[in-house]
């Protein structure tokens, strides 16, 4: 007798074929749940392999990307060694005692305690008299940009701004938002922060030319208190050598003590003039030359950010960046 379903209710022989274990439709019952249940958990088994993938692909990316910008960084670190310099102090030093030397002077010459007080701690003095606690401690953070001065890799940089361009071109400006993280530079971060925020073009410009000025000005202050210390120096070695000569005055009676008392006066002299124009003017040139070069740079980072948000064609902003590189 068939199986016939009247309105909803089985007959009693299709409830007798369902229970039956020797009935086809009892194996049919018992094999759909198992099928049933091994197809969803394939499917989600599925699911998950399809949506994970990306994401651990996603992370080792960032991780990778982390990793080459810090070797990329330690590199220049290494690159950006300013070699003038040293050789510029290895000279300079060796200028004043080979020509002590050779003069017939000697080392001891160029050795003066009093000398020493009045011209170099006498400069110091000047100097915290002339600048702010905040200067003068910005001014000595920077000092290291002499010999090794912020890295620079303006070609680099320019092939950034346009992988940057290109993301938001396919993806739009929230493309960029895993790229801000990567940036090592606060202002380039800032800046970066400010397009995916989709912040007016000028109202980037403005915002970013006035965090470019403020640092600029915050620097050169810095740099004037080298400037300072070299103007003070030679006049506090001419004071030095007035209070030697003074001290040679007194002992007019005693002519085996005026040469020695002569000599030793003028050291003062050579410690002034030639900390001034060896060291601390040329320091204070040599920064105004790295800043320079950094707010440069910034400006290229300022118009290669607007060229994004305002949908430039990636490669006109190569062409456009490409003067500040040259």
């Amino acid at each position: 007798m068939g199986c016939v379903e009247d309105r909803g209710e089985r007959s009693p022989d299709c409830t007798d074929s369902v229970r039956d274990p020797a009935s086809p439709l009892f194996r049919l019952r018992e094999r759909a749940p198992r099928e049933g249940a091994g197809e969803g958990r394939f499917q989600l088994v599925t699911q998950k392999a399809a949506l994970s993938p990306p994401h651990f692909s996603h992370t080792r990316e960032r991780g990778s990307s982390k990793a080459l910008i810090q070797d990329r960084s330690n590199q220049a670190d290494i690159r950006t060694m300013d070699r003038l310099s040293i050789i510029g102090l290895f000279l300079a030093l060796a200028s004043l005692v080979g020509g002590s030397i050779l003069k017939g002077a000697g080392l001891s010459s160029l050795w003066s305690p009093a000398a020493f007080v009045i011209v170099i701690v006498g400069t110091v003095a000047a100097i915290l008299l002339h600048t702010s606690p905040a200067v003068f401690k910005h001014a000595f953070k920077i000092a290291r940009w002499v010999i090794r001065p912020p890295a620079s890799d303006r070609q680099a940089l320019v092939q950034q701004i346009v992988d940057w361009s290109n993301i938001a071109r396919r993806q739009g400006l929230l493309g960029l938002e895993p790229q801000v993280d990567l940036q090592d530079d606060p202002f380039i971060r800032k800046g970066l922060q400010l397009v995916v925020d989709g912040v007016e073009p000028e109202t980037i410009r403005h915002m970013m030319e006035i965090e470019l000025g403020s640092q600029e000005q915050q620097d050169l202050a810095a740099t004037k208190v080298f400037e300072g210390m070299g103007i003070y120096a030679p006049t506090l070695g001419i004071i030095g050598a007035v209070l030697g000569l003074i001290a040679v005055m007194k002992n007019l009676a005693d002519p085996s003590k005026l040469g020695h008392g002569i000599a030793a006066a003028f050291t003062a002299t050579i410690y002034g003039i030639a900390s001034a124009n060896l060291l601390f003017l040329p320091v204070s040139a040599k920064l105004k030359g790295v800043i320079a070069n950094s707010s440069r740079e910034r400006e290229m980072v300022i118009e290669g950010l607007i060229a994004i948000a305002q949908g430039e064609n990636p490669r006109n902003i190569e062409n456009s960046l490409a003067g500040f590189v040259n």
